[in-house]
């Protein structure tokens, strides 16, 4: 990896999404609380919008550092979590909730400690 300053920051900045999609998720009991009123409607936008920018994150990250890097973590689903991001950014009127609820309850809490391992893992790599 060529550009260790710039593979961190954008570890950094996917982390921060994550714990904020975490904060915006915690009074969220099910999938319908996000259609059921304008303040779940509002919880979902929210929470999508951070969910489109931990994809696009990742996607740089590639760049940036390579597939291979992704690929030393495998105990996450990468090309889901980039993949997600298209489908809220290409087809959000077909967005289903059901799916947005599951991602937050299940895969971001599994992902804020791959994170931080990989930007531990980043720094030790730049020698801080």
């Amino acid at each position: 990896m060529s550009d260790l300053p710039l593979a961190l920051e954008i570890l950094l900045q996917t982390r921060e999404a994550a714990e904020r999609i975490l904060a915006r998720f915690e009074p969220v009991g099910s999938a319908s609380y996000f259609l059921d009123s304008e303040e779940g409607l509002e919880k979902l936008d929210a929470i999508c919008m951070q969910l489109i920018a931990l994809g696009e994150s990742l996607k740089n990250l590639d760049k940036v550092a390579g597939p291979e890097f992704l690929e030393r973590y495998p105990q996450i689903d990468w090309k889901s979590a980039k993949g997600m991001r298209d489908i809220i950014s290409h087809h959000y009127f077909d967005l289903d909730a059901e799916a947005v609820f599951d991602v937050c309850k299940v895969n971001i809490p599994e992902m804020i400690p791959v994170l931080t391992q990989m930007i531990a893992d980043v720094r030790s790599a730049e020698g801080k």
